[in-house]
């Protein structure tokens, strides 16, 4: 019925009656026998589907362009600039306003990067608040269903909807210990200082005493001089509305890219290890054990270059001589990337035992705010991507590193499992390129469940 939300999905998230890919070869002709809890819950709301979208091959690539169907391109006037990745497709389906939202998922920014690229909102929830039961994994310890809209208020809509509790998946987090984290979450950001006036969900569109913490280490030398104006201008405007700025250290997040694609390709390759046309997967034609060998041909002739890459990389990662080395350190890193998250935001984390931190452990860089220890915030603005979408011929080019370079900025927050969300903001003309966009995405980062306090706070942003 005409009545019905439109929502795109992306070809990763399983739906009845049309195939799930995950942009893949070895997936080219499967269709689900069921739909995905998230889908599931956004039809029980009067949200339809419109259509699968495009992406990077199981979710693995920043730009769109590793799919066995072809890459993604941006919305129109923008076609021939990369529209991001992995969630590509739905950027650009809301983006060319083929859909009112869409689903994306985001492991290590996969929906945050392509809402910077394409000028819409992208938001990345806590990790465990929509289900991911019936999500084609990539990395199940990081994976997380995102939503895409072209404001903040259909995002809000979008997940408020998509949220509920779904027993099948166990990360899922229930009703019941929602609504006691809720409160507990909302009274730790808006009673932190008796002078602040109180945020309420109602729009009140001022931030009087709201701390917004600038990393310091996000300032990085690949920043492209746009986005940094963007970013001073951005904060300029927190602060004419009563923020206050404060500047914060996480000094470990120099080191989360590399822990990141340490332990991202480890659990998908762990997670791929089922595609042998045997269990799942299409067959490559040939008989069993036809010239020695089983499965080999068709995992060779279904998964793409950037699949067997990480496949290789986390079969190593988790080999035994490279397990203490890699696997191992860079799971101690994710629990550095978090403690600083945790050290610098004034709420706490429900997930964790608070901690007390040690002075004397802590970063020369971390400014202190008094003898009792360093500042806490409530959020942190920074930008989504160091640089504006290359075009598709460049990203083309890019090696395998200079592509993982784009998720620099929005891996930590899914390393630590904490809500983000991008929103588009406007770049001064005198920094403005032809035929590049003339937005740039700004990320908001709050500590884990405020997921409603962060979309307020987008809100505030873009009006």
């Amino acid at each position: 019925p005409p009545s019905l939300l439109g929502i795109a999905v992306k070809d990763n998230i399983a739906t009845v009656g049309s195939r799930t890919t995950c942009g893949s070869g070895i997936l080219r002709e499967y269709k689900s026998p069921f739909e995905a809890g998230v889908v599931r819950n956004l039809h029980l709301h009067d949200y339809a589907v419109r259509g699968k979208t495009n992406l990077d091959e199981f979710g693995m690539g920043s730009h769109s362009t590793h799919s066995f169907f072809g890459h993604v391109a941006n919305a129109w006037p923008f076609n021939n600039l990369s529209a991001g990745g992995s969630s590509g497709g739905s950027a650009a389906a809301v983006a060319s306003e083929q859909c009112s939202a869409a689903l994306g998922t985001d492991t290590g920014g996969s929906v945050r990067l392509p809402a910077a690229y394409t000028g819409i909102v992208g938001f990345k929830p806590s990790y465990g608040t929509i289900s991911r039961w019936g999500v084609v994994p990539y990395a199940n310890s990081m994976d997380t269903v995102g939503i895409m809209a072209s404001d903040v208020a259909s995002i809000k809509e979008a997940f408020h909807k998509a949220k509920l509790h779904d027993p099948r998946d166990p990360t899922c987090i229930s009703d019941k210990a929602w609504k006691r984290l809720q409160p507990q979450r909302n009274a730790a950001i808006l009673k932190m200082d008796a002078k602040r006036r109180r945020m309420s969900e109602a729009h009140a569109l001022n931030m009087v005493g709201v701390r917004i913490g600038v990393p310091l280490e996000y300032n990085i030398s690949e920043l492209e001089p746009g986005i940094r104006q963007a970013w001073r201008d951005c904060l300029g405007t927190l602060q004419d509305q009563g923020a206050v700025i404060v500047p914060v250290s996480l000094p470990n997040t120099k080191h989360a890219l590399s822990a990141y694609y340490v332990l991202a390709p480890a659990e998908a390759a762990s997670n791929l290890s089922k595609y042998d046309g045997v269990r799942y997967g299409t067959r490559d034609g040939l008989p069993d054990g036809s010239n020695g060998v089983l499965y080999s041909r068709t995992r060779g002739n279904g998964f793409g270059d950037e699949v067997k890459r990480r496949i290789l990389l986390g079969s190593y990662t988790l080999s035994s001589e490279a397990v203490d080395n890699y696997f191992l350190k860079a799971q101690k890193v994710r629990r550095l990337v978090q403690r600083d998250f945790d050290r610098i935001f004034a709420a706490p984390n429900p997930l964790r035992q608070a901690e007390q931190f040690d002075l004397k452990d802590m970063d020369e860089s971390i400014q202190m705010s008094s003898k009792l220890g360093p500042t806490q915030v409530d959020f942190i603005v920074c930008p989504t991507a160091p640089t504006l979408p290359p075009t598709l011929d460049d990203a083309s080019k890019q090696t395998s590193v200079d592509t993982y370079m784009n998720d620099v900025l929005t891996v930590p927050a899914s390393l630590a499992g904490i809500p983000a969300i991008s929103v588009p903001f406007p770049i001064p003309e005198e920094f403005l390129s032809e035929g590049k966009p003339a937005f740039a995405g700004m990320q908001i980062i709050g500590q884990y469940a405020t997921d409603s306090a962060l979309i307020t706070i987008a809100e505030i942003m873009v009006n």
